[in-house]
């Protein structure tokens, strides 16, 4: 597989995210299926894995270290501090948690369970309100001079928030929600990484499932499946932004392509230092989407894509109110 810059980092151009593998979309497969599913990743190319504390929490963390135990120097691994979650325990407390000693506190967790002596790339997952962007940036360098941390990343953060952040200790990459139908970060964020030659990593570069046309209204959703509470996974809404999966379906059969690898290939067309990290527990799923990178789409493609997808009004909020608050601050 080719490879793309993040910031200073060289990965793969097609990353994994394995929250997935957190019982986030219901009951996740048993941990012998999760590890070779990981491992079966990498095996067909992605150097670039995306977890979090906040996946279990510390369970994903602990899954991803043992699965890539074996290929340690082949890969970079991402994580994820900034929820209120105990060090100790795992408890979850409500809100955001960025006091620069609690991340130094979290860093020595993440280091046990990714079986890792340094973390590749170290994500403040939400910012913090409560905590100047200046102080965790900080922290974050201060482990670094220690070797702990390598990069330092921001997740959904707002504009003004990176140059901050970027004063301090430079951001590596910026990591927020990006697809064809959650295009928040192309005003502001998208220029701004140019501009300070920092990667950007869509995460839900499927929007959850739903842009490879999988999931439609007459899928009923487990309770335990967090897409049962988004405002976009409403019957109501899901039908009416199947016009932008028929976009995608249209082109995907002028390509002898598939949706998701329309989705990822126009993520991939957009800028040469985004690199889309999708989610699945499934081999084959993987196979599909890394498929993404042999397919080219041309000017006239992509502005096809453009000129319909701008007549499309997406229908209901990408995220529950109680989640989107922390975004972009």
């Amino acid at each position: 597989m080719r490879t793309r810059k993040l910031g200073p980092l060289t990965v793969s151009e097609i990353g994994y995210g394995t929250m997935s593998f957190a019982n986030y979309y219901g009951a996740s497969p048993g941990r012998a299926e999760a590890i070779r599913v990981i491992r079966g990743a990498h095996e067909r190319g992605v150097t670039h894995f995306d977890t979090a504390e906040a996946y279990g929490p510390f369970t994903n963390e602990d899954l991803v270290g043992e699965a890539l135990g074996p290929v340690r120097g082949a890969v970079t691994i991402a994580t994820k501090f900034g929820w209120n979650i105990d060090s100790e325990t795992g408890e979850r407390r409500p809100g955001l948690n960025s006091k620069p000693a609690h991340v130094k506190r979290a860093v020595e967790g993440m280091l046990k369970r990714l079986r890792v002596e340094t973390i590749d790339l170290l994500y403040q997952h939400r910012v913090d309100p409560d905590v100047p962007i200046e102080d965790v940036a900080g922290a974050v360098k201060d482990l670094i001079a220690e070797g702990k941390v390598k990069h330092f990343g921001l997740s959904e953060p707002a504009a003004q928030t990176v140059r901050r952040a970027h004063a301090v200790q430079p951001v590596a990459a910026i990591q927020s929600e990006y697809s064809l139908w959650t295009r928040d970060p192309e005003p502001e964020i998208l220029p701004l990484c140019e501009e300070l030659g920092i990667g950007f990593v869509p995460w839900s570069p499927l929007g959850a499932g739903f842009l490879t046309g999988k999931v439609d209204p007459n899928v009923s959703l487990d309770a335990s499946d967090f897409r049962s509470n988004s405002p976009r996974f409403a019957p109501e809404a899901m039908k009416a932004n199947q016009a932008l999966v028929m976009l995608l379906q249209r082109i995907a059969e002028a390509k002898q392509a598939t949706p998701a690898q329309i989705s990822l290939a126009w993520l991939l067309a957009r800028k040469p230092f985004i690199v889309p990290i999708p989610g699945t527990r499934r081999l084959d799923r993987v196979e599909e989407n890394l498929g993404a990178a042999q397919v080219t789409l041309t000017a006239d493609d992509v502005g096809e894509i453009e000129a319909t997808a701008s007549k499309i009004t997406i229908e209901g909020a990408r995220l529950p109110p109680a989640v989107l608050q922390f975004s972009y601050r």
